[in-house]
Parts: structure tokens; sequence; C-alpha cells
């Protein structure tokens, strides 16, 4: 097999196919889809393909047969019918503005009923949308495919403005109420986007679209699988660690029985040959990371939170479930599933290393307020811990601590909180990449944290207190025997007891002990 191009930042199947790119054929969804049902939802963190998933639906309902020879769909598809398609992208533009929404919304109409050679005199944008589905009908004959890219796009990027972020939800429930109304004029809908948002407000007017979010079947309709990248990208992988390519970037689920990669971090790495941060470094989170210290969400808590399926998928403009916001933006990702009285709950934890390590990154530089330092304070953490220096390591983290300015804990209230100082320490850890697990439960109990490296094994538990306690950590991490359960690696074990004072605010007690 030869190498192709990559299609790096490419989302039309058109030249995907034409300039013969790479392509993970995703058309049997496409044909799972059309015979299950005609309206459907799919939310998808940003970059997973949902643009190109679309633009694929597009070629197909207009008939573009070349394009699809050698592709699953090709011999299942009556080449013979094509459908009108009116395809609506909110994927790029400023709708921080407040007026911004419906000009270029009217401009996507306008410029369909150009394209169509049809006139429209309707003032109102939801008036324009249902006339349009009409006549194109009745130009062509057949029903339209109704496809609309990034729907939530306008009210997410204004979140920060609530009131801009209310008015283009209730303007967008108008608009698309009309699908529902207009369903005699309509062969198929596909809507994309990263958020789900709650059924009393947005998604009323969509009560027919069948959500495909958590359907395992579904599980892989964007995102490429282990078997896409041994198969599709062969010529790609020689001279990469295969195993390392999973561990840095698998590991999205939606229920299925296989995990996905980002497409984006795929290529970037194919293209670059080296490993980075691709898909986290396309958008600062500073809504995320702002909205998750002011919760006070302790970056422990990140590897582990549980959630229900109706709090997972709702979203909503006045009520944002942390959860919620962590899974639909791909921070976070289903680990696992259980039953509980008959509904299903849903254990999250990060996806991969790539987000592990960069959010914590991320979260440092926002409880910590000095970035100038952080890298320098990281590199030597990482020295200090391969020699196994543990004096050294208090040292390093009490000069830490004592070097954030007075002002810092006087004026944010995330500085009081008891998760603030466990949280610093963990993301430096996290921020590093290292193997670490957090409430790792045992026969005993519930450990805070445990980092595997370099061949040895360390067992963090954390206390706050308002004054030494004369080794209560160290007492625990013994009495419930955590070590146990690592004896078996035939690893050196290191318990370690941090005790961190509110009152001084800094570490009080760091003893270390082997197991």
């Amino acid at each position: 097999m030869s190498k192709r191009r990559l299609p790096i930042g490419i989302q039309t199947f058109h030249k995907i196919r034409a300039e013969d790119c790479y392509y993970v054929d995703k058309t049997g969804y496409i044909g799972r889809l059309l015979d299950e049902g005609n309206h459907y939802f799919l939310s998808r963190p940003r970059r997973f393909g949902k643009s190109l998933f679309l633009d694929t639906l597009k070629e197909l309902f207009e008939g573009n047969e070349p394009l699809f020879k050698g592709l699953y769909i090709h011999d299942r598809w009556d080449w013979s019918i094509r459908h009108p398609v009116l395809r609506l992208s909110f994927g790029s533009g400023n709708f921080k503005e407040p007026d911004y929404l419906e000009a270029t919304l009217m401009e996507q109409l306008a410029a369909a009923e150009r394209r169509a050679g049809i006139v429209s005199e309707y003032a109102t944008a939801p008036g324009r949308f249902a006339f349009l589905l009409e006549a194109l009908h009745d130009q062509a004959g057949q029903p339209v495919a109704v496809l609309i890219d990034e729907y939530d796009k306008p009210i997410l990027d204004a979140l920060e403005l609530p009131e801009v972020a209310r008015a283009h939800r209730d303007f967008l429930l108008g608009l698309y109420s009309v699908i529902k109304d207009s369903d005699a004029h309509i062969q198929f809908t596909f809507l994309t986007g990263v958020s789900k948002f709650f059924k009393g407000s947005l998604f009323s007017g969509l009560n027919n679209l069948t959500d495909i979010t958590l359907d395992p079947c579904y599980s892989a309709i964007c995102g490429y699988t282990d078997a896409d990248l041994d198969r599709v990208f062969a010529p790609e992988l020689p001279g990469l660690d295969r195993d390392q390519i999973r561990d840095r970037y698998n590991g999205y689920s939606w229920l299925g029985d296989e995990k996905v990669y980002n497409p984006f971090d795929i290529l970037l790495l194919f293209d670059k040959r080296q490993f980075g941060a691709y898909w986290f470094e396309t958008k600062t989170p500073a809504f995320l990371v702002e909205t998750l210290c002011q919760r006070r969400v302790s970056s422990l808590e990140l590897e582990a939170m549980l959630s229900s399926s109706d709090l997972l998928l709702t979203f909503d403009v006045d009520a944002i479930a942390t959860e919620a916001l962590l899974f639909q933006t791909g921070y976070l990702t289903i680990t696992d599933e259980e039953d509980l009285g008959g509904e299903p709950v849903y254990r999250l934890g990060y996806p991969n290393r790539e987000v592990r390590q960069s959010l914590n990154r991320s979260l440092l530089r926002y409880l910590v307020k000095d970035s100038t330092r952080q890298m320098a304070n990281s590199t030597q953490l990482y020295r200090l811990l391969e020699a196994n220096d543990f004096a050294g390591l208090e040292t390093l983290f009490h000069a830490f601590f004592a070097s954030i300015p007075y002002e810092w804990y006087t004026n944010n209230d995330i500085a009081r909180y008891e998760g603030y100082y466990a949280s610093v320490f963990y993301s430096y850890f996290a921020g590093l990449g290292l193997n670490i697990a957090v409430e790792d439960s045992s026969s005993h109990g519930c450990l805070d944290m445990a980092v595997l490296f370099n061949n040895h094994v360390y067992l963090f538990e954390f206390k706050v207190v308002e004054m030494a306690s004369a080794g209560a950590a160290m007492a625990q991490l013994q009495e419930r025997r955590y070590a146990d359960k690592y004896r078996a690696l035939g690893q050196p074990i290191h318990l370690i007891a941090v005790e961190f004072s509110k009152d001084e605010r800094n570490i009080a007690a760091f003893d270390v002990e082997r197991a």
C-alpha cells in the first residue's frame, strides 16, 4: 500500500476523494441511518469529523456517484434519484455580537435561494426557511435533505455573555421548530453539534429527532478506530511507536465496543512525525478552566466522575452541569457503565494522556498564577522523582506554595477550599504525563493517588488540617494496607503522606516510608 495525501483540515468529501487522500469509509453508517429512520442528531466534540460526515451526506443525496466508487454505500444506493440539499453551518463567525446570528443565517438562506433560482419575500428567518423547503421540494419533485452543522455554536460562543446566549437560544428554537412543522417536505435531517441542549428549551421544537450520541451502533461514526489506523493508515505507521499512539490519543468512548481517536491528532502526528497535544492546543479551554475552579471541582475528581444519562446529555445556558460540560466538549469520556436500579450510570475519566496532561497544565496555570515558574518547577519535580529525592520534593512544594502571593488567597475563593491544595499537587504530576490513578479502590479503602514511574510505586494520601495531625495521613496509608494491591508488581513502594495547613497555606507535614 502506497502513501496518500493526509487530509489535514479538509472537510470536503469531494476534495478528499478527488485528490486521493486517505479516507476512512463511514458510508456504512449512512446505510444504517437510512434503514432506521429519517431525522437524527449527533453530538461530538470539536474536530471529530462531523462536518466531513455532513458533506458526505450532501454528496450522496445530490447523487454524485463517482465519488462513492469502492465505498460501502455505492452498490446499496439508488443513483437515479436525487434530492435537493439545504445545508446550513454555524461553524464560523463572531456570535458574541448580538445581531450576527440572524445576519449570517439570512445570508445562507439567500445564497440557497439564489442557487436554486427561488425568490422569497418572507422577512423572518423561520418563514424564509419554511418557504425555501417547500419551494425546493416543488422544484425538484423530491423532498429535501436538511443538514445543519454546528447547530449550537452560536450559543456556546456566547456563554460568557448570558443575555446574548439566551437570545441566540430563543432565536434558534424558532428556526429549528420549522424542521418538525415542514416534515412533509423533508426526506432526511441530520444535525450535529458539541452539546445537546435541554429539551425544555432549544430541543422542544426538535422532539422528532433521534439522538444517536450514545447509541453503541454509531459510537465510531466519527473518529478513527485502532482497526482504521492499521488498515487505512498502514503506510504512515513505520517509525512510530504503536503503543505510544494508543496511549496518547486513543480512548474516546460513546458506549461502543471500540474506542476511537480524534482524527485531528492522528493526521497531525503522521504529518509532523512527533507527538504533540494537537487537538488540545487548537482551542485553549479558558471558560472551562474558570468554570471548574469557580465550582471548586478538584482536579483529582476529574479522573472518576459519575453521571446519569439525563445529566450527561443535557445542557442549557442557565444550568450547565459540570459532567455534561466536560463530556460534551471532549475533556472527559465514558470509561465504564453500571446499572443502578434499572438506570444506566456512567463513570467518566480522561480519554487519553494528551487530554489529562494538557488540561492539568491549564488548570495548574490558573490555580497557581505563576506560569513563569511552572515549567521550571515541573522539570525539577520530574528530576527529583526520578532520583527518589523526597526531601527535595518536600522542599520544592513547600517553596512553591510559599511563593504564591498573599493577594491570590484573599482575592480568590478557590484558594480557601480544601481541594485546592491537593489539586495543585496532583496537577503537577498529571501535567508531566505520568501514569496516575486517583481514588484507587481496594478491599481496604480508597487511596487518594497512586503514581507508577521509573519502576517505582508512589502512594499518596492528602489531608487538610488545622494543624499538623501527628501522622494521621501516614497512619491511614498503613492501616488500610493500600500497598498490598501493588506488591505483585515487584517494585519498590513508597508511602507518602501529605498534610496541608489552611492557616499556613502550605504543607504542614510530608512523611515518606517504604512499604
